[in-house]
């Protein structure tokens, strides 16, 4: 899908950015009307672009003086470098290619990075932008190893406003950006609170160091036969899950995939207890085989079986009863609530001490049906259960639903950021005087006075 550069970005954080008074049409696709007085050149009659030079990860340290820039950032430290200077630096191979980065001073890259040089006084910084707005990742070519197709990138057309403009540009995106980044860093921040909060309720629930109903420890404790917990309600018991519940299998390989098919659920929907729906996988009811016992019922447990979320686990909802479960556990409850026992897998006792750890027994973290029966949960009386599982879903919820607004204001952001940035790059809206009126901060602080920027503008076009 090519790179589109549509409508206005509004009244943007300091005064009101607005429309150039005359534009003309660019010629190229994706860009369409561009202020008249710009230019629109193939990037390679604009920059040259070359891969860095090759490195053995041996020789990568994990500190160091240097950074080694390789396809996605940086990868390491080098006591040696190849490039000493402000470059654009666009990652050449695997899943992220396409990506740009700013890389300045003396730095090491390595043949997985291009390293792009601007000539005469054109800005770095607005480049990167510009580079950024045209999505380069749809140039890639598809193989084992995604690669940068990095001729057809050199061929495309980019705006190119006069250098004192770029200046402007790159003076007002800096100080935005700064601005929408550190409000996604506070949220983001946020958030992880919340999910430390959550946490913490589960926990304290589940190993009875408060009484729900109550608020209250209970009146009697005793020792704990699992590490790591001191002491218990006197009347709880210890089991292992494979007593309690019934552990098998998911479906593995998924069926041929159709746009209406059965939800199958992966890892990649479960997280932290929840069934997510981004990167749902529909597949064909007809290809999913009766004897794997691979649809699910509603409060069945899934557990992430491998990969970086190993052990994460969610409840299956109403809404997702007779989806397909994918290649993780499944655990239904027997004779205990299976909203208890689904808070309990939650917990740092059961998930991050008992089955994470029996996980790493390998480079790849993997868990399987053995080791996931024999972890032992505490378990109260069945009216303890139900009472805790009520009080869990209630302010989980409230908790959730925090977490899930904040979650979509940092995307809201994210998204406002990225319109903002092509919307100024491709000239859609006017910065200038917006940009001289900012704090005399960072590297465009502007010497003369609004005055004379507004003149020279002017004369400018």
């Amino acid at each position: 899908m090519e790179p589109r550069a549509t409508g206005e970005s509004g009244r943007v954080l300091m005064g009101a950015p607005g429309r150039y008074p005359t534009m003309k049409d660019s010629g190229v696709e994706w860009l369409g009307d561009v202020p008249v007085h710009w230019g629109c050149q193939r990037l390679k009659t604009l920059c040259t672009m070359q891969s860095g030079e090759a490195i053995t990860a041996e020789t990568i340290e994990a500190t160091g003086e240097y950074p080694v820039y390789g396809g996605n950032g940086v990868r390491g430290f080098s006591s040696k470098y190849t490039h000493d200077g402000t470059y654009a630096l666009i990652g050449r191979q695997g899943a992220l290619c396409g990506n740009v980065r700013l890389a300045q001073g003396r730095f090491w890259a390595s043949e997985h990075a291009v390293v792009t040089r601007l000539p005469g006084d054109h800005v770095p910084e607005w480049f990167v932008s510009v580079l950024t707005v045209m999505n380069l990742n749809q140039y890639s070519v598809a193989a084992a190893q995604p690669g940068l197709s990095v001729d057809r990138v050199l061929n495309l057309w980019v705006p190119v406003p006069p250098q004192c403009e770029q200046r402007a540009i790159a003076r007002f995106l800096d100080y935005a950006t700064s601005r929408i980044d550190r409000c996604i860093h506070a949220k983001e921040k946020l958030i992880t609170l919340l999910e430390e909060q959550k946490q913490a309720v589960i926990h304290a629930a589940v190993t009875g160091q408060i009484d729900v109903r109550t608020g209250k420890p209970y009146l009697k404790y005793k020792r704990s036969r699992i590490s790591l917990i001191e002491d218990v309600p006197k009347c709880w018991k210890v089991r292992r899950l494979k007593t309690i519940a019934r552990i098998r299998y998911g479906l593995g390989q998924p069926p041929r995939e159709v746009p209406d098919g059965l939800p199958m659920l992966r890892a990649t929907n479960i997280c932290r207890g929840e069934i997510v729906e981004k990167d749902m996988v529909y597949v064909d009811p007809k290809e999913v085989p009766i004897g794997r016992n691979a649809l699910l019922a509603q409060e069945e447990i899934l557990v992430v079986r491998s990969g970086a979320y190993t052990a994460d686990s969610a409840i299956v909802p109403q809404e997702y009863s007779g989806a397909v479960a994918g290649y993780d556990l499944v655990v239904a409850a027997t004779g205990v609530s299976p909203r208890f026992l689904a808070f309990a897998l939650l917990a740092g006792y059961v998930r991050d001490d008992q089955l994470i750890v029996a996980s790493l027994r390998a480079a790849q973290p993997h868990l399987n049906a053995e080791e996931l029966g024999v972890a032992l949960v505490l378990l109260p009386s069945w009216q303890d259960q139900v009472a805790i599982a009520e009080y869990l879903d209630t302010v989980t919820r409230q908790i959730q639903t925090t977490i899930t607004h904040g979650r979509r204001q940092i995307e809201l952001l994210g998204e406002y950021r990225n319109r903002l940035i092509a919307d100024v790059v491709s000239g859609k809206i006017d910065v200038r005087e917006v940009a001289a009126a900012l704090p005399d901060e960072g590297p465009f602080a502007y010497k003369g006075t609004l005055d004379e920027v507004r003149r020279f503008h002017k004369k400018q076009g």
